[in-house]
């Protein structure tokens, strides 16, 4: 399959010399992740892995907004799944993000607008992030009454330490872009609207670059922060089928449509 020429559902997708650009296309849902939308971003990103010819490979969404996240109505995608059936279905947040990781070439996202649970997974596989002003970053899972998994804690620790990692998991807030990138977040913080052209400066920047020892430091520095990674989160898809069951996520979901505090129980 040639990534460039493939008829995406979800993507669109362009290159520009040895940059490729490809946005999320699911207007009607905010890009929200459902099952489609994450195949097509793994199918993607295995296609291009280890393409010689691409230097950058830029993700981005709309021009107000970035994901909102994991779609929950795609939990409806299935009828009455069996246990096993949803376990393995659990697998396409993290088979994505583990794709866009896996990518030799430099990839870049460019965040305008919200980027909200599983896209904020998705944007830290990625190797830089450009936020536009006004953008943020937010985890809701927590605070809803499930565990935030998708492999993605090691990867936020990894950028913003030990303690930050858990403020801005267990507590679910938005996090603006000039505190992203205070934190580490993020790379670079553009004027409203012109994130994606940064990310463009940036891939300008890296094509420019003698590419072989690029993908090589991109190869070393991954693997000197993902020594533990498997080790933390080869549970969590079965810590959200636990929590995903509990009492504490219904209280959650039925409190956030209903615009009040969550009474949980621990049930």
């Amino acid at each position: 399959m040639d990534p460039f020429t493939h008829a995406w559902d979800h993507l669109t997708v362009r290159r520009v010399g040895a940059v490729a650009e490809v946005a999320l296309n699911r207007p009607a849902a905010r890009n929200a992740l459902n099952t489609a939308l994450m195949e097509e971003l793994t199918a993607f990103a295995r296609a291009v892995r280890r393409r010689s010819d691409l230097t950058a490979v830029i993700l981005t969404g709309a021009e107000t907004y970035f994901s909102a996240g994991a779609d929950l109505a795609a939990q409806g995608e299935r009828r009455k799944p069996t246990l096993l059936e949803t376990r393995e279905a659990g697998m396409a947040g993290p088979d994505m993000c583990e794709a866009w990781e896996a990518i030799e070439a430099v990839t870049l996202v460019a965040i305008e607008g919200f980027c909200i649970g599983g896209g904020c997974a998705l944007a830290v596989a990625c190797d830089f992030r450009i936020m536009g002003q006004g953008a943020y970053l937010r985890l809701p899972e927590v605070p809803l009454g499930i565990n935030m998994s998708w492999r993605s804690l090691p990867r936020i620790t990894a950028l913003v330490g030990p303690a930050r990692a858990k403020r801005f998991v267990m507590f679910g807030e938005a996090t603006d872009a000039q505190a992203c990138l205070d934190w580490g977040f993020c790379d670079e913080v553009a004027l409203a609207g012109q994130a994606l052209a940064a990310a463009r400066t940036w891939a300008a920047k890296l094509a420019a670059l003698p590419p072989l020892p690029v993908r090589m430091t991109k190869e070393a520095v991954n693997a000197a922060v993902a020594g533990g990674a498997h080790a933390a989160t080869f549970m969590d898809r079965d810590q959200y089928l636990l929590t995903s069951r509990s009492a504490d996520f219904r209280e959650g979901v039925t409190a956030f449509f209903e615009k009040r505090p969550g009474r949980f129980q621990g049930d």
